[in-house]
């Protein structure tokens, strides 16, 4: 028993001396890691609490269009010009313990790294206001764990250097309110019209929620949640002894009213475009190790002043009085610049771009890029199909596809691809598609930097694979630039605050997507939808334009149950259209389905107003001859046929 009990008490001081030696070892780490990270601060130095210089954004001209930044940039105050109101909301909501911690929330940090690795990402945040100051001024958006070590660093860097209130009051200056306002006075001053030192606990708490999410939690983009957040946010205010049930009751029944209506938009010349470029520039700066936030950029764009102007006069003129939504990109043909773009129909209230941030279905406006890979696949603007009413089998004859056309009607004869195309035969294009393949036509897709289904359904042959605009349109500019690769782009070059060039525009390497042969015939068959020579049962779908035209146009049309689309181009420039509703809701009233080709020509005429009519070049190894539409043999009584022969530049079948 003696010697038992000798083990047991030998094994009990080894293992206390083992659990003293470790804890002693992690306390000395500890205060190594310590002693180097302030050693790290010490060296590295404060970090500067500056504010951001504007950035300049110039047109294809160089003419000053905008700036970003300039709410933080004109509206730097201090901690005591800031409603108490604000500065007791902000804390209540995004850091409790802002006054007591060292710049990090250890309760905070544990349950969000919980949080994350339940679920395997980094979706939950536990910063606070010193670590949000710290990605604000110095750091990108990323959800990195590089980032957040970081973020850590210049936290500890900040809390060190700064005292509290220069830290709340870096941050108030420089959070994102939405809308392009940064930094409180700016915001006070474009959602009430007043300054910061006046707003009320009612207003404070509003903005306070902003924060969070901007595009979410924005009162003028949806004031429902702004609202919820606004009561959450007063309940904390309350729980945290800043205000009393009294005072949360009075602010819960103050009616607020929104004055950006007032405000003089940072962006005040294409915001849409604007911010398209912000977001270009912001990943071309990143990738030199460069930061957006910064400031002092000089940005010079592709946009076209008249382009833009004519594009807005167009949306403004045939919109109907209805929430109707549209997207408009203009592009040009040689170099892919972006001329002119309108992502919605008022950047205040709703700054989703839906040129851009937009995927929806683009019915037959896909046909041209169908239409191309059965022209590398022997079709021919002659080639002829049956295109009487089908049932379709695929899937290995599981699944059954019956498409139909727009007014429910079908051929009754053979019909060509030319007059196809022309009027937007369904049954045809579902038919291409099974002789070509899917691989075939995925294929061209990817070539086209469109988006594309690994299944093989026959209805893509229809539009039913979700793109954006900006991709669609770019892909008709790769057409109309004879087949040869574009990307479209926003930015001819950036210049840093002290003049020096950091990047320029560099044209994509010489490739051809398509050769300019089947570029040209597809360029060919796109100006037959405004040709009434290919009426049939339906009417060329584009033909309803043409007493409006004074230029040749290639365009092809689409629509599904809720959106709208014309795509077209000259030589020289494309320009896309699309119409629908954010949420998806079925297009019925005629104004609604008219403006999308009415925008589109009034777009095109107004800015090549003036200038002579372009011819699309032939290509060497194309020849032009006259066809009866109806028999598809060579035509030898044109003149006196006019109605059933393709004939002249418009009509001619290559």
């Amino acid at each position: 028993m003696k010697r038992r009990s000798y083990f047991r008490k030998k094994r009990r001081q080894k293992w206390l001396k083992v659990t003293v030696l470790t804890f002693v070892g992690l306390i000395c780490a500890m205060a190594v890691g310590l002693l180097s990270l302030r050693i790290y601060a010490q060296i590295a130095g404060a970090p500067p609490l500056i504010i951001p210089k504007a950035s300049v954004f110039l047109d294809s001209n160089g003419n000053k269009i905008g700036d970003y930044y300039t709410g933080e940039r004109r509206y730097w105050i201090e901690l005591e010009e800031m409603s108490p109101y604000l500065i007791d909301a902000t804390i209540a909501v995004e850091d409790k313990d802002f006054y007591s911690h060292h710049g990090f929330d250890i309760s905070r940090i544990a349950s969000a790294v919980l949080t994350d690795l339940k679920t395997q990402s980094m979706a939950e945040g536990a910063s606070t206001i010193t670590q949000q100051l710290a990605r604000n001024l110095y750091l990108t958006l990323d959800k990195t764990w590089s980032r957040k070590i970081n973020e850590a660093l210049y936290a500890y860097r900040l809390e060190i250097f700064y005292s509290k209130d220069e830290i709340l009051e870096g941050y108030l200056n420089t959070v994102n309110y939405g809308h392009g306002m940064y930094g409180v006075e700016a915001a006070s001053q474009y959602y009430f019209s007043k300054s910061a030192s006046e707003l009320t606990l009612a207003e404070a708490a509003m903005l306070a929620g902003i924060p969070k999410g901007p595009s979410i939690y924005s009162p003028i983009i949806n004031y429902e949640k702004a609202s919820n957040r606004q009561k959450l946010i007063l309940s904390l205010m309350e729980d945290q002894q800043k205000i009393t049930e009294t005072e949360k009751n009075r602010a819960l029944s103050e009616q607020l009213v929104f004055k950006n209506d007032e405000w003089v938009a940072s962006f005040s010349i294409a915001p849409y475009f604007l911010e398209t470029v912000r977001q270009e520039a912001t990943e071309i700066l990143e990738s030199k190790g460069l930061n957006i936030r910064e400031g002092g950029w000089t940005i010079k764009t592709t946009l076209n002043q008249a382009h833009q102007q004519a594009a807005e006069a167009a949306v403004e003129k045939h919109m109907p009085d209805s929430e109707l939504q549209v997207g408009f990109v203009s592009m040009d043909v040689d170099t892919g610049f972006v001329t002119a773009l309108v992502g919605g129909r008022d950047y205040s209230t709703s700054p989703f771009n839906r040129v851009t941030q937009a995927a929806r279905q683009p019915g037959s406006t896909i046909k041209p890029i169908l239409y191309t890979a059965a022209l590398e696949n022997g079709f021919s603007p002659l080639t002829y199909l049956d295109v009487g009413e089908t049932i379709f089998t695929y899937d290995g004859g599981r699944s059954t596809y019956q498409p139909k056309n727009v007014n429910g009607q079908f051929a009754d004869s053979a019909m060509s691809l030319a007059q196809a195309l022309a009027i937007s035969d369904n049954i045809y294009a579902v038919k291409t598609l099974q002789q070509i393949g899917h691989n075939e036509f995925r294929d061209m897709l990817k070539r086209f930097n469109l988006s594309y289904s690994e299944g093989d359904n026959p209805s893509a042959a229809l539009g039913t694979i979700e793109s954006s605009l900006y991709d669609l349109t770019n892909a008709y500019n790769i057409i109309a630039a004879n087949g040869q690769k574009r990307q479209a782009t926003t930015i001819i070059s950036i210049h840093n605050a002290e003049g020096e060039l950091v990047y320029e525009y560099t044209p994509p390497t010489a490739e051809q997507i398509v050769s300019e042969q089947d570029a040209f015939i597809m360029t060919q068959l796109m100006t037959g939808i405004f040709d009434p020579v290919f009426n049939d049962y339906s009417p060329a779908t584009g033909v309803s334009l043409r007493p409006r035209m004074t230029h040749t146009y290639a365009a092809k049309s689409g629509s599904t149950v809720s959106d709208n689309w014309l795509i077209g181009f000259t030589p020289s420039l494309t320009a896309g259209v699309w119409n629908g509703y954010d949420m998806g809701k079925t297009l019925s009233d005629q104004s609604e389905k008219a403006a999308t080709k009415l925008i589109w020509i009034d777009f095109m005429e107004s800015v090549l107003k003036g200038t002579e009519n372009e011819s699309f070049e032939v290509p060497s190894g194309v020849e032009g001859v006259v066809v009866d539409i109806d028999s598809g043999k060579l035509a030898t009584e044109c003149l006196s046929k006019t109605t059933s022969c393709l004939c002249k530049t418009t009509r001619c079948t290559y």
